[in-house]
């Protein structure tokens, strides 16, 4: 006879929204259990291992490590063995026509690009002192559970003392980050443009000019807002967190995929590779479409053909995973890149890469003369789906990371020409290791409209079950996830 495991609440998926909800649920006596298909923590922001060399498996830039941050909270209250390092510059980006180095000091990066050719300084100052002013009213909520909803008496306690701060934020609502650059003069000027457009389609998914303004000023002040890197891999992070859950009480299995859900009266069994659970409640860090795949026995919800047509205007991601022969050309300490080629016509399929290149004394991940980057694209998943088969698909994936290997060529040679292995990847490796469907990542963009207000108060997609994770809000990163993993953990618990 099998024997079923009783849990109030199971997490499937130990993305940071899954990790987030566990610790939360831990930290307050909760019988929980967190199931992970892959034998690392983080989903697409972990650190997997080829052999003994440590790669980043998607995200690799991180916030929420300021004094007041959330992680920085997590790692002293569990004492983790975390080392978090605040790189100077943060990214270095680089493009035909100019270079900057974005300093973590807000003022720096300022005093930086208004030295560039031709710079409105004066325009230029203006839109940073503004955007740093949206920025400052929407921050805060970040640094804890109860500041975002649905709300604690705590966390409206928190919001009176400031409720002055917000009707500013009504101008930028249902408003595009172009029209306010536009305000101040700054359209004409290319390398403003190119900046926001960078950063816009990293954070929030969207160019400047279809990006919600409210989050696109926001996102942009994630630089300034305890960015930067966790030492030998985010994967430090997430086995400290998995650690910090168990020695709360909370059960974490690796290698352990949720193979079907099952619902049984008022309760759910959930039969996983190694086990069977009986929940009250499931969080699931998955899309909706990846959800509904396994319940077999209830009606499938309007909701999942909604929320997956919002994704396929979203993205999957290219990526290329390197090797690299150390050399005195390289930065020691880990370097950020964000590199958009000559001409380049779009933000994507290559045209613009991020890389990531690990410290020289990152022994957990390479071995003595070696450093390891992870390179990323965009890939319009509109594009990706409209082809007839996999191996147009497939021909099309290689045409992107061709074009992201001219890119790197041209803009980071110092990389290029020290490549020792090269591990490709694209939407079908996601779809295949992380059971996205499609491979769709980073979940749906913020463009402009009042949709992006929707689901404050978290919503069940089946009787008892909720979505957590990028799909869900407050949307995108690795912070933002682990604060929506707390919030429906505390709505529903």
């Amino acid at each position: 006879m099998t024997t079923i495991k009783k849990v109030d609440t199971l997490i499937i998926g130990a993305g940071y929204a899954g990790l987030g909800a566990a610790l939360y649920l831990a930290e307050q006596g909760k019988s929980v259990a967190l199931c992970e298909m892959l034998k690392y923590p983080g989903g697409c922001a972990g650190t997997f291992y080829k052999g003994d060399i440590g790669f980043e498996a998607g995200a690799t830039l991180f916030s929420g490590f300021h004094e007041t941050g959330l992680f920085t909270k997590w790692i002293a209250k569990h004492q983790m063995d975390v080392q978090f390092d605040l790189l100077d510059p943060i990214i270095e980006f680089r493009t035909a026509d100019w270079s900057l180095d974005i300093s973590p000091d807000r003022q720096t990066t300022i005093d930086r690009f208004c030295a560039l050719p031709d710079a409105p300084q004066e325009s230029i100052r203006q839109f940073f002192a503004y955007q740093h002013s949206i920025a400052d009213v929407l921050w805060p909520m970040f640094e804890d559970g109860d500041r975002i909803p649905p709300f604690t008496m705590k966390g409206l306690g928190w919001h009176a003392g400031r409720f002055w701060k917000y009707p500013k934020l009504w101008s930028v609502m249902n408003r595009s980050l172009w029209s306010v650059l536009e305000s101040f003069g700054l359209t004409k000027y290319e390398p403003m443009v190119q900046y926001c457009n960078a950063v816009c389609q990293i954070t929030i998914q969207t160019p400047a000019n279809s990006a919600e303004a409210l989050f696109a000023l926001s996102a942009m002040d994630y630089l300034f807002r305890g960015s930067g890197h966790i030492h030998n891999g985010i994967g430090q992070l997430g086995f400290a967190m998995v650690e910090a859950i168990q020695q709360c009480g909370g059960d974490v299995t690796l290698s352990n995929k949720v193979k079907k859900l099952e619902r049984k009266d008022n309760h759910w069994l959930v039969h996983t590779r190694k086990e069977t659970y009986e929940a009250k409640n499931i969080l699931a860090n998955m899309l909706p479409e990846g959800i509904a795949n396994l319940v077999d026995d209830l009606p499938e919800p309007s909701a999942v053909d909604a929320y997956t047509n919002k994704l396929k205007q979203g993205w999957g991601a290219g990526m290329l995973y390197l090797l690299i022969k150390d050399h005195d050309g390289l930065s020691e300490e880990a370097h950020h890149y964000q590199c958009i080629a000559t001409d380049a016509p779009k933000l994507q399929e290559g045209h613009h890469i991020f890389c990531s290149l690990s410290g020289r004394n990152e022994r957990e991940k390479t071995p003595e003369g070696y450093r390891t980057a992870t390179v990323s694209t965009h890939i319009p998943m509109s594009t990706q789906l409209a082809l007839p088969d996999k191996t147009a698909q497939a021909d099309y994936t290689q045409q992107v990371q061709d074009r992201m290997r001219a890119t790197l060529q041209e803009r980071l040679p110092e990389i290029h020409q020290a490549i020792e292995k090269e591990y490709p990847a694209s939407p079908r490796t996601y779809q295949r290791f992380t059971a996205r469907p499609s491979g769709f990542v980073g979940g749906i963009p913020r463009t402009v409209g009042w949709q992006n207000y929707g689901g404050l108060i978290p919503t069940p997609l089946y009787p008892n079950l909720w979505m957590i994770g990028d799909t869900a809000f407050p949307g995108q990163s690795t912070l933002a996830t682990a604060l929506g993993g707390i919030r429906t953990a505390r709505w529903v618990c």
